[in-house]
C-alpha cells in the first residue's frame, strides 16, 4: 500500500467520524474490508462499543482500540493454545499503542480530552452514557479528527513494513 492509498483511507476515517460515527467505528470501518469485511455497517457494529473510551467511560481511546481491533484481524490468533499467535499479535499491539503514546501521550481518552491530568485517570462509572452532539464547536476543541487520521495512518505504514 503507498502513501496515497493511506492517505485515502485515513481521510475515509476522518469522514466516518465526521458523519457522526465514534472514533472506534471510524478507524475500524475504514481499513475492515482489507481483512474480508466488505459490509461497512457490520464492521462499524463491531466496532460501536469502544468509542467515548469503550462505552463513553473516557478509558482507552477509541481511534487506539479501533487500530487494535485492527491488529487482531492482521495477526490475531484463532487457536486456543497458540501462544506463539498471541505472543505475535500482543507485540504488534504494544507497538501500535507505543506509538500512539508517544505522539500524544496516553492512550486514555480522558487525558487526551483535557478530562483528566496525564497519568492519573481514574475510572468512573457514573458517567453521562449520553453522545456529545456533533456541533462546528464539538470539532473545534476535540483532538479526535487527527487521532483518527492518524491511528489509521500508523497502523497501515505498521503493516506495510
Amino acid at each position: 500500500m503507498n502513501e496515497e492509498q493511506i492517505e485515502a483511507r485515513a481521510q475515509r476515517a476522518v469522514e466516518l467520524f465526521k458523519q457522526g460515527y465514534n472514533c472506534s467505528q471510524a478507524v475500524f470501518a475504514s481499513c475492515a474490508d482489507l481483512y474480508g469485511i466488505e459490509d461497512e455497517s457490520l464492521a462499524l457494529r463491531l466496532a460501536a462499543s469502544f468509542g467515548g473510551g469503550i462505552g463513553r467511560m473516557r478509558m482507552v481511546c477509541g481511534a487506539a482500540s479501533g487500530m487494535f481491533m485492527l491488529a487482531g484481524l492482521h495477526n490475531g490468533s484463532a487457536t486456543p493454545h497458540d501462544n506463539e499467535g498471541k505472543m505475535a499479535n500482543y507485540v504488534f499491539v504494544q507497538q501500535l499503542a507505543g506509538d500512539f503514546k508517544a505522539k500524544y501521550g496516553s492512550l486514555i481518552c480522558a487525558e487526551l480530552l483535557g478530562l483528566a491530568p496525564k497519568g492519573q485517570c481514574n475510572a468512573k462509572m457514573d458517567l453521562d452514557p449520553r453522545p456529545a452532539e456533533r456541533t462546528p464547536e464539538y470539532y473545534e476543541k476535540r483532538p479526535c479528527v487527527e487521532m483518527v487520521a492518524e491511528a489509521v495512518r500508523m497502523f497501515l505504514r505498521k503493516i506495510k513494513n
